[in-house]
């Protein structure tokens, strides 16, 4: 599938069936780092096919076996590997630059880079400072070992430096200004580094790792919770009795995303996790109104807007503060998107309220998708409530759920 527009129609609206999700990506991502500084002593099983997390596998491979002179680490629009390679190169005996796409150039990393300058890190910017790409002198030796760093910007700064902790000489103390968003992943960042020997103590905003080896252990990735909201999103938006039932997912998740069980109560769908998986069922749908909160799983708000806008939900919803510094501001994305249908989404200081009164049915819309995976995939459903509907640039899903269009031409849905 090459083409820049896709057609989605589902003639029959009904869904039933299975579908195998690929490996979490926020969990391959933080495995290959912990595989990389492990030499060896971890391994990695159910590993994410998401374009991310293949790019990070690929560019470790890279360098680990460094060649003389600076060494160019391109990660595309790789987020999650820009915030992590930050970090982690590092520890690498060799120099690095290390860029992306142009988007990606346009992300802010100084708030990690300073961090790591704090720790003894060689890090230099190339181009605008605070921006990639950078400059990186590998071979770190380690100054202080306590760093102040924001905990309201990304969780990915503070999962990049408690990743690396361990493998520091005098170990690591993170101590977090201010409240802590997306908490649930950089609790995951630390339950993953338990599972494979690394002990921490985290009291009140400090966080302390102490240099510590790895345990001879595998990782097995959980399927990805954020391609499951997806899924959540089809059942809420097929006809009544829609159901899928989606291998492998565990209620004890170490992921954010989990939340989408609980959201999507809201929606009328609701969940059970059975021996062979977690099943979705339609139900009816609570009409009362609610206020979303997003601190904690930013990655779900692009769904949760999309199906509350079809369905006619004013609902309000905070905690999107990280969304504009994403793959695309997906906040005016989401604005942009929403409005081809009549929906407004409208600021109101950090709170953002869904109108729905002019919502109507187009006899034709294209929506966009700004380079953003997530876009794509959050409007795709919508072919479940209008006759047709197009999506640009479909290819975007590869960055973390590459059988996308395949599974949904599984579910009956056309795609042209």
């Amino acid at each position: 599938m090459n083409q820049q527009v896709i057609k989605l129609t589902h003639p029959s609206k009904k869904i039933k069936g299975t579908v195998q999700l690929t490996g979490s990506k926020s969990e391959s991502n933080r495995a290959l780092i912990i595989h990389s500084l492990s030499k060896g002593q971890v391994d990695i099983a159910n590993l994410s096919e998401a374009a991310d997390t293949v790019t990070l596998n690929r560019v470790l491979q890279i360098a680990s076996d460094p060649q003389p002179g600076y060494n160019t680490i391109d990660i595309g629009p790789a987020g999650t590997a820009m915030r992590f390679l930050t970090a982690y190169l590092n520890l690498v005996q060799g120099n690095f630059i290390l860029t992306g796409t142009e988007r990606m150039q346009q992300r802010p990393i100084g708030i990690l880079v300073d961090a790591m300058k704090t720790i003894g890190a060689d890090i230099h910017y190339e181009k605008k400072a605070g921006y990639p790409p950078l400059k990186i002198e590998g071979g770190l030796f380690q100054g202080k070992d306590r760093v102040r760093i924001k905990g309201n910007i990304s969780s990915q700064y503070i999962s990049a430096l408690l990743l690396i902790a361990p493998a520091l000489k005098k170990g690591l103390t993170l101590e977090i200004e201010g409240e802590l968003t997306s908490r649930p992943y950089v609790s995951m960042t630390l339950d993953m580094l338990k599972s494979v020997g690394i002990q921490h103590e985290w009291t009140a905003n400090e966080i302390h790792i102490a240099p510590q080896t790895f345990s001879k252990s595998t990782i097995y990735v959980e399927p990805d919770w954020s391609a499951a909201s997806y899924w959540y999103a089809i059942v809420a938006l097929a006809e009544d009795e829609a159901s899928i039932v989606l291998p492998g997912l565990k209620k004890d998740s170490l992921q954010g995303d989990i939340a989408i069980v609980d959201i999507m109560t809201h929606f009328g769908v609701q969940s059970s996790f059975e021996a062979d998986g977690l099943h979705l069922h339609k139900t009816g749908i609570d009409s009362e109104k609610i206020v979303f909160d997003f601190k904690e799983c930013p990655d779900l708000a692009q769904t949760v807007v999309v199906v509350a806008a079809a369905l006619g939900r004013d609902v309000s919803f905070t905690g999107l503060e990280t969304l504009k510094i994403k793959e695309t501001d997906r906040i005016a994305a989401l604005q942009t998107e929403i409005a081809k249908f009549g929906a407004e989404l409208i600021a109101d200081n950090e709170t953002y309220h869904l109108k729905t009164a002019l919502v109507f049915q187009p006899k034709e819309v294209t929506f966009d998708t700004y380079e953003d995976h997530r876009m794509a995939m959050a409007f795709a459903p919508l072919a479940l409530v209008f006759d047709q509907i197009k999506i640009a640039e479909p290819m975007v899903v590869e960055k973390s759920y590459p059988d996308f269009w395949k599974h949904l031409q599984a579910q009956s849905f056309i795609i042209d």
